[in-house]
């Protein structure tokens, strides 16, 4: 397999409800050296992280109603504007899996429209998390994103039974085409991991385990 310079593709994640301020600047530190593409990080970390990172150009991800999703998306609104004016580039804001297995789909449309409002021109990522969903809510959840104008669709939090699946990467990719971009986390832990994920149709990948899929 020829090597690819993955590095800018990866979201250098830290979501571990435990780590402290100390791990957080070594996650910087890490991002820095390796030249990944952001760190992916907890709302209250955005602020110490931005100062860390702030004559780089590596990017702020954090995450909205994380890890479940079932917060209002009102809520969510207010949390993504907070945290875009605390420093953050991108949006990674978990669905409402309940209204989602309901099949309330117009929930799910006022929802994804509502947080591409409140998120202007920054990123936003749409986390699906595939885990507890059917093909059809796949497909149909999709559909909803690509028609709100979300940057991206994202598999996992890395929070639920699995993370992301190749399947799962060609299913969604067979919906929204080259109209959406697909972020793939959740158990990725090696280069031949992430180049598959790629190679299914992902176009950036968030992890815990960056520094082994690098090195």
């Amino acid at each position: 397999m020829e090597k690819i310079n993955i590095s800018k593709k990866i979201d250098h994640t830290l979501l571990a409800p435990n780590a402290t301020l100390k791990q957080f600047e070594k996650l910087c530190d890490e991002a820095v050296e390796n030249e990944f593409y952001s760190v992916c990080i907890p709302p209250f970390m955005v602020k110490s992280c931005k100062k860390c990172l702030a004559d780089t150009d590596i990017k702020i991800c954090t995450v909205v109603g994380f890890p479940l999703g079932y917060n209002s998306y009102l809520t969510k609104m207010v949390e993504a504007k907070e945290l875009i004016n605390n420093g953050a580039d991108e949006i990674d804001s978990v669905i409402n899996i309940s209204a989602l297995k309901s099949g309330d789909f117009d929930f799910i449309n006022k929802e994804v429209k509502s947080l591409r409002q409140a998120c202007g021109k920054n990123i936003l990522k749409i986390i699906i998390e595939t885990a507890y969903l059917t093909d059809k809510e796949k497909i149909e959840v999709s559909k909803i994103i690509l028609k709100n104008g979300a940057d991206f669709i994202k598999t996992s939090t890395g929070f639920a039974p699995s993370g992301a699946k190749i399947e799962d990467i060609k299913l969604i990719k067979s919906v929204v085409g080259k109209n959406i971009r697909i972020k793939a986390a959740g158990g990725i832990s090696t280069y031949e991991q992430a180049v598959a994920m790629i190679d299914a149709g992902a176009s950036r990948i968030g992890s815990s385990k960056s520094l082994n899929i690098v090195k």
